[in-house]
């Protein structure tokens, strides 16, 4: 596959490289970056041919968009696609916002997901879906990023929080979209059930569904992708290594952020088997697989090194052979009726 074809979004002018650089890791997640490392890791990037790069105000408390700006800012804006997320603000040390024009998001508004994060920042993430929580939110990810747009929003995580992200935060990016502050609309989650929900709303140009579209999870394919197809709403797919255990199926590989469950090893093991008799890594698998469904515009993978960058590009590259993804099919390890690319 060549990882610099671009896509466009549903029914919009923006476009993203069928592969893509999710800004995750140089947040820090789970080990130290750095900012040089960071640097040189999307300069990497560039040098590739990437044209989409995903981060969020969450990974590592703005470290990722900021870093994400040191580099980007000084790239010919028209040359590439940038999104970043809307649902929580970053507040001072562990203290939620209190008082001002927005609401109290949450009983319990300290995102605790921040404890993942490895490079210390004296911010925090407080949930807040509201509509003026999401523009104050977009402004303060444009300050971090040095950037005057980002060309698609997501609104990130609204599983707790749907009602509160259909009043707010969707209202304020279709808002945005109109004004031309913003090119695309779209909703991120771990889950393909909710994504579905906001589709309905005819709001959306695309979803980012992580880790339900993979080698492992086909969830998305039940419901969300045949209706994106219908609907002409692009799906970005993340999470395709489903957090580590389809790049590399070892004990103490995780799924899902968690240690992957027996079962889930052996089976990922026997997809690597089937894989290893075409001469194909596993990750060249795991890494084209979602582009096998026409809604599927692109797939977002998160590097912490130039060298992870490499070999994402490689693996996106590397040919398989049809007769891969029939052997896995064949071998109970893909449904029959998941297509493939």
């Amino acid at each position: 596959m060549n990882p610099i074809e671009r896509n466009r979004l549903g029914t919009t002018d923006v476009e993203v490289t069928r592969l893509g650089l999710g800004l995750a890791p140089l947040g820090g997640l789970y080990r130290a970056v750095g900012a040089a490392q960071a640097s040189a890791t999307l300069e990497r990037a560039w040098e590739l041919g990437f044209r989409y790069f995903d981060t969020a105000p969450l990974y590592g408390a703005g470290l990722s968009e900021r870093r994400a700006g040191s580099v980007l800012a000084g790239k010919p804006r028209d040359e590439f696609t940038l999104s970043t997320k809307v649902g929580r603000l970053l507040v001072p040390g562990r203290e939620a916002p209190r008082g001002g024009r927005h609401r109290e998001p949450d009983p319990e508004p300290v995102d605790h997901n921040d404890e993942i994060w490895a490079e210390p920042v004296d911010l925090t993430p407080a949930w807040d879906f509201s509509a003026d929580g999401t523009r104050r939110s977009y402004a303060e990810s444009l300050d971090r990023l040095g950037l005057d747009r980002a060309d698609v929003l997501h609104v990130h995580d609204p599983d707790d929080h749907y009602a509160d992200a259909l009043a707010g935060a969707l209202p304020a990016l279709v808002e945005l979209r109109g004004q031309g502050r913003i090119g695309a609309v779209s909703v991120g989650m771990n889950q393909a059930e909710m994504l579905a929900d906001f589709v309905r709303t005819g709001d959306v140009d695309a979803v980012l569904l992580a880790g339900r579209y993979t080698l492992l999870d086909q969830s998305g394919l039940a419901e969300l992708l045949p209706l994106c197809a219908r609907e002409r709403v692009s799906v970005i797919a993340g999470g395709v290594y489903n957090s580590g255990l389809l790049a590399d199926p070892k004990p103490g590989a995780t799924y899902d952020y968690l240690p992957a469950p027996a079962e889930l090893l052996d089976r990922a093991r026997a997809i690597q088997d089937v894989c290893a008799k075409h001469g194909v890594p596993l990750r060249a698998a795991a890494i084209q697989f979602p582009l096998g469904h026409p809604a599927v515009a692109s797939v977002v993978v998160g590097a912490r090194s130039a060298d992870e960058v490499t070999d994402a590009a490689e693996m996106f590259a590397h040919p398989i052979p049809g007769q891969l993804w029939r052997d896995l099919k064949d071998a109970g390890l893909l449904p029959e009726e998941v297509p493939t690319p």
